[in-house]
């Protein structure tokens, strides 16, 4: 084989990789503001966040979980699906319900040997957030709750941040219009209605009556 033959081969397979990995990644959409954690999991760190209607890319989903594999902007972490949209022949489906018509693969996540899992923090899943909105519905509940909340004043954003209390982990992801199980403990802001608790590490805003999430606390 020649120099240029050669070359032309390298290049031709350094392609064929790059191809293979682009055909891997999924292009989503986040249907609202959006965790992006440094692992599979709420007791996670919360190291960056993708906007609603923001665009990011999948590489994988764990089997049996709803937690997958992201990039947004550079920052590589995991997000949960039940917020990532995808197009599927010009119709928008939402990740967990659609990810092997969508084509995402399975991804792994390696916990140690000892199966420890590194990089978590907090106890143990205490339960699960209830009533969340689920995919393209996500837009009208979320609004309605960021809506009513979206000019707290100073003073309680400051409060909440000053008054950290012991996060409660539950499974799933915290976001504008969930709703909290009656198991979480709701603390009072002075002179102000709304509530706060930080769940999943996370400080949030939350609605005494109907407890729904109307605002996260970044």
């Amino acid at each position: 084989m020649t120099i240029n033959h050669l070359t032309t081969a390298l290049a031709f397979g350094g392609f064929l990789a790059f191809s293979s990995s682009a055909l891997a990644q999924t292009a989503a959409t986040a249907t609202t503001d959006l965790n992006v954690r440094s692992g599979p999991g709420p007791q996670y760190e919360v190291i960056g966040a993708i906007p609603s209607d923001g665009s990011a890319t999948i590489t994988g989903c764990l089997e049996d979980s709803k937690w997958c594999q992201v990039t947004y902007e550079g920052t590589e972490g995991w997000a949960y699906s039940d917020y990532l949209t995808a197009d599927l022949s010009g119709e928008r489906v939402v990740i967990t319900e659609r990810r092997a018509d969508v084509g995402v693969p399975v991804a792994t996540y390696d916990t140690g040997a000892d199966g420890a899992v590194a990089g978590a923090t907090g106890g143990a899943i205490a339960g699960a957030i209830v009533g969340g909105p689920i995919g393209a519905a996500v837009g009208g509940v979320a609004g309605a709750a960021l809506g009513a909340a979206a000019d707290v004043p100073e003073p309680a954003i400051t409060y909440v941040r000053s008054n950290p209390v012991d996060p409660v982990y539950l499974e799933g992801e915290v976001v504008v219009g969930a709703t909290l199980p009656e198991t979480v403990e709701l603390r009072e802001i002075p002179d102000y209605e709304y509530r706060y608790v930080y769940v999943n590490g996370v400080p949030v805003l939350v609605e005494a009556e109907t407890r729904q999430v109307v605002r996260i606390v970044r």
